[in-house]
């Protein structure tokens, strides 16, 4: 087993040429190309099911529980934009990824934390990630940072894809019933590039939701 912790399916890998379009801030629409993959992709309302208790999610007052056991630190170290959609979008990026360990730690690919934060192919890759865990009778432990993040807006107002470096190199996969902790040697299959399509919940609810995940394995540009 690889001590990566989010193992990559490939029918949800972007090509190279979609992962290397322009991500600029979205401050300046005229840097690259303004057109987001994957900025068509509607959003929808959560269910009843997805009104978790719990402890509320980070920068949200939804009550969707999050929270993740104290083994299993996810740090997101980037800077809040300026742009308001812009960071809300990123904020509940960063609850995605966190819905996603939370699913893991429930053991459970239903979890409403997942289908408060993710919609579409979203919402599948987040279940595919944890699907792996669960087959494979792993958990998480370690810290796994999030560094370097940009966002760029689409013009539709109501689409930002948020994208940033994942550092795995202390985040470890555990096996649930022995306690047993994975670990192997560092090297550059511990860092990714992702890019995260949010789209905004049309409901009037300050909420976004991940529609597509691309991720750039082995990124050299992360270390």
């Amino acid at each position: 087993m690889k001590r990566r912790t989010l193992p990559v399916a490939a029918a949800l890998v972007a090509t190279a040429s979609l992962l290397l379009t322009a991500c600029g801030s979205g401050d300046d629409g005229s840097k690259g190309n303004n057109k987001i993959a994957g900025a068509d992709q509607g959003s929808e309302t959560p269910s009843a099911s997805a009104s978790a208790s719990g402890a509320p999610a980070e920068d949200k007052p939804d009550g969707v529980d999050v929270s993740l056991p104290k083994d299993m630190n996810l740090v997101f170290d980037w800077t809040k934009p300026k742009n308001k959609n812009e960071a809300a979008a990123m904020a509940d990026a960063a609850n995605f990824m966190r819905a996603i360990y939370h699913g893991v730690d429930k053991r459970t690919t239903k979890d409403a934390a997942l289908v408060t934060y993710s919609t579409g192919n979203g919402l599948k890759y987040g279940q595919t990630q944890i699907k792996v865990r669960l087959d494979g009778g792993w958990t998480a432990t370690g810290t796994r940072r999030h560094y370097q993040a940009t966002t760029r807006s689409a013009s539709n107002g109501s689409t930002v894809e948020v994208a940033f470096c994942v550092d795995s190199t202390k985040f470890y996969s555990k096996e649930v019933k022995t306690g047993k902790v994975l670990k192997g040697a560092p090297s550059i299959s511990d860092f990714d590039y992702f890019k995260i399509i949010m789209v905004k919940l049309p409901t009037g609810d300050d909420l976004w939701q991940a529609s597509h995940v691309y991720v750039e394995p082995k990124a050299a540009k992360c270390q």
